[in-house]
């Protein structure tokens, strides 16, 4: 790109204020004074950005109040007077958050203890079912039978073997 049609870099345009304030050191002043010198667009960036100050220039200016000053520094002080309230907000938080952790965690063991205790501890009645299978199948049967009376005259039956005597 030929010299007069260089525009100013993204630094160069970021300092250009400090430029025409004389606020920048010896060589970024020269840097910028040479390309505004060679390059008439940067020169045009230039002459917009002094038409934008004057047109700002031309806006009324507001007035602070003369209280400001005074009111500025009465919220500064509320506000790092708050920040020790928002870290005791923080604390107190955090300390009912851990409280209900733990009464959480206390309530998970408590679950934890009672189910095994449940399993361990407390008959299956299941277990018990299996261990007297050959009772269940035949319960309908036992049913039938009624009483002790009916086995006593089975047991006593020609048919079932032998005769004997009580």
């Amino acid at each position: 790109m030929a010299q007069e049609q260089q525009r100013l870099s993204p630094v160069e345009r970021a300092n250009l204020v400090a430029y025409l304030d004389g606020e920048l050191n010896e060589a970024e002043s020269r840097a910028i004074a040479t390309k505004l010198s060679l390059s008439p667009t940067a020169r045009r960036e230039v002459e917009a950005l002094e038409q934008t100050w004057e047109l700002l220039e031309q806006l009324p200016r507001v007035k602070a109040p003369e209280n400001f000053t005074e009111k500025t520094l009465t919220e500064v002080r509320q506000f790092a007077e708050a920040g020790g309230r928002l870290e005791n907000a923080f604390l107190t938080n955090l300390s009912r958050v851990l409280q209900a952790s733990a009464w959480v965690g206390a309530s998970a063991l408590a679950f934890g203890l009672g189910y095994v205790l449940t399993q361990w501890v407390w008959p299956n009645p299941t277990a018990r079912l299996a261990r007297d299978l050959s009772v269940a199948e035949h319960l309908d049967e036992y049913h039938d039978v009624g009483d002790f009376e009916f086995l006593k005259e089975l047991a006593g039956s020609p048919q079932f073997g032998a005769e004997r005597d009580d």
